[in-house]
């Protein structure tokens, strides 16, 4: 019964499968599937607060700090200070993050164009809607 109804089984077995293959797609510039989603969530026009980013990439703050410091020794990413609230940090896309990102799109779109591909008659947007919800959906204790 758990084989077959646990959500959360599932998502792990397909988040570890994903991330193998997009992890595989992104290598040639240099980046993990995780950096690329972390990129991507930088790249907008006002630096977003690592307060809003935790929760947007459902991780703790201490994990996303780690991967900050990762992109930020690369050169791809910088933390400053909130000029309005001294006590958080934004987080700013580099020159040389924005050129690796744009390096990535086409390797993240070709993989999953194939992902899409493998999947045929499969309703993908019913399914990023579950998943998304799934993410959304109020723990319990």
């Amino acid at each position: 019964m758990v084989r077959d109804r646990c959500l959360c089984l599932a998502a792990q077995r397909a988040a570890r499968a994903l991330a193998r293959r997009f992890d595989a797609a992104l290598r040639p510039v240099g980046l993990t599937n995780g950096q690329f989603s972390l990129l991507m969530a930088l790249n907008r026009p006002e630096p977003p607060r690592i307060s809003d980013l935790a929760p947007f990439l459902a991780m703790d703050r201490t994990t996303l700090t780690a991967a900050l410091k990762v992109l930020e020794r690369e050169g791809l990413a910088r933390t400053a200070p909130d000029a309005a609230d001294r006590r958080n940090r934004r987080v700013t896309l580099t020159d040389a993050g924005h050129a690796r990102l744009i390096a990535a799109l086409p390797l993240w779109q070709a993989a999953h164009d194939a992902l899409d591909a493998a999947m045929p008659g499969a309703d993908l947007a019913a399914l990023a809607d579950g998943l998304g919800r799934a993410a959304r959906a109020p723990a319990t204790e």
